[in-house]
């Protein structure tokens, strides 16, 4: 199969580009570097089965070219980390919105699978116990920049549908809810990578508001399980997927946890959320995924724990440092 994977020179989407170039697959990858590394791709890139291009969705012409050679797309590439959205909102949309509305265009002319990454952001601040596909969204006021991104997202999702029913296009939704794991960067607001990072340098831990709001991280290689046999799978087609762990944890405990893997004498700071972001910043307070719908088609269920993750990203932070060290 060929493949364009748009910002996998990223964190998720290098994870696939080795996934399917291991198994065979011819993958192209467009990415404009903004956010993503090459260095992700080195290894993979020794194949003859992954080509680099360096560019943007939100190119019309590029898109099509790259779309007309490959039978299904995976898009990847978006404005993320809640530190860029409240940066420039008004980016994350056009980043976003457009970005998906190209890629498919260019499907919906070339007969392309697409598969359109969205987020657990866009069921806002409601907290049931295990948020289903069809859970309400409860989001706050657009005056608010911290909902851009989930307001991006579902429009993202509205496109996917709208172009499966009204022209035909296969398109698939997924729904991540925190993906972690090495290649993450902590720069954009990413917490576990940061913990990480603040751990091994004796720094203090930040955590923002009281802590004891609560996430359940899945390991970025049972997203990349979870994205490839959905894709595999016929049935899953003009559906929508929530991706994510089971196990719930407080952002306090998980820093507790990183300071005890670490062996770290950093303390925890907390830090409101006014001065980490914006003045009248709102958060989720909870995000527990109802992950029924994937496990009854494909049979998925994440398979790595919290400590897991945290494992695998202190040895890549650790390898990290010490090449940063040797290039100075």
């Amino acid at each position: 199969m060929r493949y364009l994977v748009t910002g996998g020179a990223g964190f998720i989407g290098s994870h696939l580009t080795d996934a399917l170039a291991r198994r065979g697959d011819a993958v192209t990858v467009l990415d404009d570097l903004s956010t993503g590394d090459d260095r992700n791709l080195d290894e993979i890139r020794t194949t003859d089965s992954v080509e680099l291009v360096r560019g943007t969705a939100l190119d019309a012409r590029l898109t099509d070219t790259l779309v007309s050679r490959s039978d299904v797309v995976v898009h990847l590439a978006a404005t993320v980390g809640v530190e860029l959205v409240v940066q420039d909102p008004l980016a994350a949309l056009k980043n976003n919105i457009l970005g998906t509305e190209t890629v498919l265009e260019a499907c919906a002319r070339h007969g392309a699978k697409a598969l359109i990454t969205s987020t657990s952001e866009i069921y806002g601040k409601n907290t049931a116990d295990r948020l289903s596909e069809d859970a309400d969204r409860i989001v706050g006021p657009p005056t608010k920049t911290r909902w851009a991104y989930a307001t991006s997202k579902v429009v993202d999702e509205i496109f996917a549908y709208e172009f499966h029913r009204q022209r035909g296009t296969p398109t698939i939704v997924i729904r991540l809810f925190n993906c972690s794991g090495p290649r993450q960067t902590g720069a954009y607001g990413m917490v576990i990578p940061r913990f990480v990072r603040q751990a091994l340098a004796a720094e203090d831990l930040t955590v923002f508001g009281d802590g004891y709001q609560t996430r359940c991280f899945c390991h970025v290689e049972d997203t990349v399980r979870a994205i490839t046999e959905l894709l595999d799978e016929p049935e899953a087609v003009g559906g929508v997927f929530n991706i994510g762990g089971t196990e719930e944890i407080s952002i306090r405990g998980l820093a507790e946890r990183v300071i005890e893997l670490t062996a770290s004498e950093s303390s925890i700071r907390y830090v409101s959320y006014e001065d980490a972001y914006e003045p009248g910043f709102e958060d989720m307070q909870r995000r527990v995924p109802d992950t029924s719908r994937i496990r009854a088609l494909i049979g998925w269920e994440p398979i790595r724990s919290i400590d897991d993750i945290l494992v695998d990203v202190m040895a890549y932070e650790r390898r990290a440092i010490e090449a940063e060290a040797g290039a100075r």
